[in-house]
């Protein structure tokens, strides 16, 4: 089968007048408004990837015996594309994303898309709805991969066998309106978002869906932000929110970071793994490892943890202030930003905006 393949291009005979995508893009918001344009590819067992189109953003028809509908068959990715300081456009370690959309598909038995398949509909999209781009920093065209089961049938014997790839873009500004001020998190101890075995470590609907209530319960503690905990024990720190968790220990030349180690209920964040990369070329060691309630609240109120911070996609860097439970609560260093925090962020950004180098071939540009 070829790593990929010819698009059929039909693009919008309505396109959103110029000045109406001008009052969008001055104040975006996030996920809430979309280009012209999206990609669609179909998937047969026995046929592979066919029919790719490059068409105008509107519905998508669909059975209502498709297999998502009745049994969550479905999967999705996140990045972004960038204007960067000389003008070009570039997407983030797209590759990465394709990979791991494969895992997920593995996980959730669903085909794998071609790596250079997936890179090409990318491409295809951001070149034709380029002027969807803001040009602000902190701001980004946020692009939406998804995969879903169409095969019209009802039983759960055996895994779907049509599926529709689909790509739509979103110009987005911050995640967080309010700008980077740290969040308050609830340990969530009547929920879990994931358990070994399960699907965890895939970027499927069905994991945010069933995050919905642990995080209406944190909002009504009066905390922005759910932090997961194992299954088993509910008491150690998986992750926040949609986000992957970074401890800083100490500060300065002597800071170090722990994260969470993969087990298999977390997912394996694009953005969680350049600061993996990125943070020992600035002096600041990292491990992968455990982390309980206990020793987090133990760490903070002695001082040996400084900052603690969530990384995505999203939001690059959410910092954490204040954690609540139901049984305790404690701040985390002085409440504010950290520096740690704050110059990983600012390396990250700086790399993806084009106003610092990329020594690690992370940025794709767009031609």
């Amino acid at each position: 089968m070829s790593s990929t393949l010819d698009f059929e291009i039909t693009l919008t005979d309505q396109p959103t007048p110029a000045a109406e995508r001008e009052r969008v893009l001055a104040d975006p918001g996030w996920g809430v408004h979309f280009t012209d344009h999206m990609i669609t590819i179909r998937y047969a067992e026995g046929k592979g990837w066919y029919d790719a189109c490059l068409e105008p953003y509107g519905p998508i028809a669909m059975d209502p015996a498709s297999q998502v509908l009745h049994y969550s068959q479905e999967l999705f990715e996140g990045l972004k594309a960038y204007k960067q300081a000389d003008g070009s456009i570039v997407t983030f370690r797209p590759y990465a994303n394709a990979a791991r959309m494969n895992r997920s598909a593995r996980r959730m038995a669903m085909p794998e898309i071609p790596e250079q398949l997936f890179v090409d509909a990318l491409e295809l999209l951001v070149r034709t709805d380029r002027d969807w781009i803001p040009g602000k920093e902190g701001q980004s065209l946020y692009l939406r991969p998804f995969m879903f089961a169409t095969t019209r049938a009802l039983g759960v014997n055996r895994p779907a066998n049509e599926f529709l790839f689909v790509v739509i873009a979103s110009p987005s500004g911050l995640y967080y309106p309010r700008g980077i001020k740290p969040v308050s998190v609830w340990l969530s101890r009547d929920y879990v978002r994931a358990a070994p075995g399960g699907t965890g470590e895939a970027k499927t609907g069905g994991n945010y869906a069933a995050s919905f209530a642990g995080q209406a319960q944190a909002v009504e503690h009066g905390c922005d932000q759910v932090v997961w905990l194992d299954a088993i024990e509910h008491r150690w720190v998986e992750e926040v929110g949609s986000m992957n968790l970074v401890f800083v220990y100490g500060s300065g030349a002597g800071a170090r970071l722990l994260t969470p180690a993969l087990n298999g209920a977390l997912l394996a964040g694009i953005t969680r793994d350049s600061m993996l990369k990125l943070a020992p070329d600035l002096g600041i060691p990292v491990e992968e490892g455990k982390i309980s309630i206990e020793e987090w609240q133990a760490g903070c109120e002695s001082g040996e943890i400084t900052e603690v911070f969530g990384c995505g996609t999203a939001a690059i860097i959410s910092p954490v202030g204040h954690v609540k439970g139901s049984d305790r609560e404690w701040n985390i260093g002085t409440g504010e930003p950290g520096p740690i925090s704050m110059k990983l962020r600012e390396e990250l950004i700086g790399i993806q905006y084009g106003t610092k180098p990329d020594p690690y071939g992370w940025v794709h540009p767009i031609h």
